[in-house]
Formats: C-alpha cells, sequence, structure tokens
C-alpha cells in the first residue's frame, strides 16, 4: 500500500481515536475526576481504539501480529507511549498554563494529538506492521 494512502488510513483512525479520547475524558470530568487523571484514562482507551482499527484497517496485512491479542494490544500502547507521552505533556502544559485550554480540554487534546500523530505514524509502521518480506 502507498505511504500517502496508508497515513490517510492512520488519520481516519486517529479521528475515532480521538472522538473516544474526549469522549471519554469528558465522561470522566462529568463523574468527578480531574483533568489529569481523566485523561490517563481516555488516552488508554483512545490507544484501544487505534490499536483495533489500525491492525484491522491502516496495517491490514501487516507482518509482526502476535497470537496473542494482550500481547499486540500491550506492544502496541508501549509502541505508541513515546508518542503518548509526548500528547499528554502537551496536553499538560496547555490544561495548566491557559484557563481557554483548561475550560474547553477538548483543544488540548487536539493539540496532542496533532503533536504526536507522525510520531506514532512512523514507530507503529516500522515496529509494529512491517510486512516480513
Amino acid at each position: 500500500m502507498r505511504l500517502g494512502h496508508q497515513f490517510f488510513r492512520f488519520a481516519v483512525i486517529g479521528a475515532v481515536g480521538f472522538v473516544v479520547d474526549v469522549g471519554v475524558l469528558y465522561a470522566l470530568r462529568h463523574a468527578g475526576l480531574d483533568l489529569y487523571s481523566a485523561r490517563l484514562l481516555s488516552f488508554t482507551a483512545a490507544a484501544t481504539a487505534t490499536w483495533l482499527g489500525n491492525r484491522g484497517y491502516t496495517f491490514a496485512g501487516g507482518g509482526k501480529r502476535m497470537a496473542a491479542l494482550h500481547r499486540e494490544w500491550f506492544n502496541y500502547v508501549l509502541a505508541m507511549g513515546i508518542g503518548g507521552l509526548t500528547n499528554y505533556a502537551v496536553y499538560a502544559v496547555l490544561i495548566s498554563s491557559f484557563n481557554r485550554f483548561h475550560s474547553h480540554p477538548w483543544m488540548a487534546v487536539a493539540a496532542g494529538t496533532a503533536t504526536a500523530m507522525v510520531l506514532n505514524f512512523v514507530l507503529a509502521r516500522r515496529l509494529l506492521y512491517q510486512r516480513g518480506d
């Protein structure tokens, strides 16, 4: 599959992950959790959603599938952890520094997600879903 087409698919799945991330974040915030703890949980939910989407849509037929799904999920979340830390750092700085982002945390999620998207794509493509040619 061409790189541009694959990146487009990755971005589509990322958009789904963004909706999951923001939805869970707002639900947890409404339930009384602080924005930092809620984001850790919402990011985990989003990472799970993007793992499912990327394994079945973006990188379908990738060569490094694990026999056990839980192991594949763990490796995905671990590889995405670098991008995830970048994502969370941008989010946390914006939330703590600007009232507008604290009042509207979806904007901080968007900024963190955009910052980490390219890094996550490269890591997923290189480390997780290489073809076994």
